[in-house]
């Protein structure tokens, strides 16, 4: 099938510049561990046993999108304009949850998104589906990284002496911003688990894209570092989709849903 690019719900003006972004690729047709940066040594043993797709296999980020937009263009002044409108936002409860989002752990990724699944993702109760967003997750930020350090695109927070929302974002400050990584894992969680319970669909991608806007929100990147980020994860994940190990884990996964679902066992986590 297909992998949507923008949930149905997606809000107006965000979706003028991913557009924008998705029109070009169409027409031209490093990771991290918990909060702290790794060696590319690390990173590289992780590339041997902890993912679905090869060095080869994987998607070259840097092809799949633009460049990052040039001061002074149209894009840089979206850029800034919704930068502008998400500093408000300072101090309210959306601030805290992308504070929230801003904790790069994996249990902290999966808690995201447990509410809009509606089922706990953890090594307990769903460990098939556990061990596949960690793989997929590292295959996602490997294939966003190229684009990292061929653009090396400054921070919005760096770029303005700005304060940003959480202290593990300091360790990201030499880090480009462009495509967004962080982004692109959330859009790569909301696609896949968006398959594993269809009901919630909507919701699930709704969450995606929101985890995205809190990189935002943060001030830790701009939107088209998100919108680049999404562009990334779609291919991934359409790349996993032809990877029989992949499609091996994801069927095994839909029936822990499935029977979390049916023993109505809702997530642990306080969804209020």
């Amino acid at each position: 099938m297909s992998w949507p690019l923008m949930p149905p719900t997606m809000p107006i003006g965000a979706g003028v510049s991913i557009s924008i972004a998705i029109s070009f690729v169409l027409c031209c047709s490093a990771c991290t561990k918990g909060n702290a940066p790794v060696s590319r040594q690390e990173a590289q043993s992780w590339t041997q046993q902890s993912r679905y797709l090869t060095d080869q296999t994987m998607p070259n980020g840097p092809s799949l999108i633009p460049p990052p937009p040039p001061p002074g263009s149209v894009e840089m002044a979206r850029d800034q304009a919704v930068r502008r409108a998400a500093l408000l936002l300072h101090g309210t409860p959306r601030y805290a949850l992308a504070t929230a989002d801003a904790n790069r752990t994996q249990d902290a990724t999966n808690r995201a998104f447990q509410c809009a699944l509606g089922v706990d993702i953890g090594s307990e109760r769903t460990p098939v589906l556990y061990k596949l967003l960690a793989k997929m997750r590292i295959d996602v930020r490997a294939s966003a990284y190229p684009g990292k350090s061929r653009y090396k695109r400054a921070r919005p927070w760096v770029a303005n002496k700005a304060e940003v929302c959480a202290a593990s974002e300091e360790m990201m400050r030499d880090d480009g911003s462009y495509p967004s990584a962080r982004g692109a894992v959330g859009w790569a969680y909301a696609l896949v688990l968006s398959e594993l319970n269809p009901v919630r669909r909507s919701m699930i991608l709704q969450r995606g894209w929101e985890f995205g806007q809190s990189r935002i929100i943060c001030d830790a990147e701009w939107q088209s570092d998100v919108d680049a980020g999404r562009i990334v994860a779609a291919a991934v994940v359409r790349r996993l989709q032809k990877t029989p190990q992949f499609q091996t884990d994801l069927s095994a996964a839909r029936k822990e849903v499935t029977k979390s679902i049916s023993a109505g066992r809702p997530p642990q986590t306080n969804c209020e």
